[in-house]
């Protein structure tokens, strides 16, 4: 009788974990835009306010803050990463870069980067995660602060803020990094 009964609560319990995990994604997808919109439009006007210099400043002060705010309003853990930060606060942690790697072989075999997301429940410290991780794909505008060619008053800036910085050397089009979102059930 124990077995049959927990046999019946494990598939009766599947479909309701299914539906957290789509009811997750929604919402994920919803602060993920949140903080894209939100990000670009500070990065836009900061552009326009004091070129790329005050840019960087939005980044180091702003980005963390947006994303202190979209955790609280979504009740969810979301910020950025990459395979090469430049803020050592959003150094990738194994299922990121493990799904970042994914990634960039799914873009090598013909995928859009701005395509490029996934999400699934893992346990982690064994509590159960839902994870979600979307790939920011590198623009033009990018290039200023993250590509080859770096004017020296933009670099001199980024080594005051980043004396660590690995995020340089993108070419467009690349997986500059990704947004990503948990939160523990």
């Amino acid at each position: 009788m124990k077995k049959s009964l927990f046999i019946i609560v494990a598939l009766l319990s599947h479909p309701i974990m299914a539906d957290d995990l789509a009811a997750f994604n929604q919402q994920s997808q919803q602060a993920i835009k949140a903080f894209e919109a939100t990000l670009k439009s500070h990065l836009v006007t900061a552009m326009k306010a004091g070129g790329p210099t005050q840019a960087i400043t939005v980044c180091n002060s702003v980005a963390p803050s947006i994303a202190q705010y979209l955790s609280a309003k979504y009740d969810l853990e979301i910020g950025r990463t990459s395979l090469k930060v430049r803020n050592p606060d959003n150094t990738a942690d194994q299922w990121e870069r493990d799904t970042l790697q994914q990634f960039e072989l799914r873009k090598s075999q013909g995928e859009e980067v701005k395509s490029l997301s996934f999400s699934e429940t893992v346990t982690h410290d064994d509590q159960q995660e839902m994870r979600m991780i979307k790939a920011i794909p590198t623009g033009q505008v990018c290039l200023t602060c993250h590509g080859t060619n770096i004017k020296p008053e933009v670099q001199t800036r980024l080594n005051e803020l980043y004396p660590d910085d690995q995020a340089t050397g993108f070419a467009l089009g690349d997986i500059r990094g990704a947004f990503t979102v948990r939160r523990s059930q």
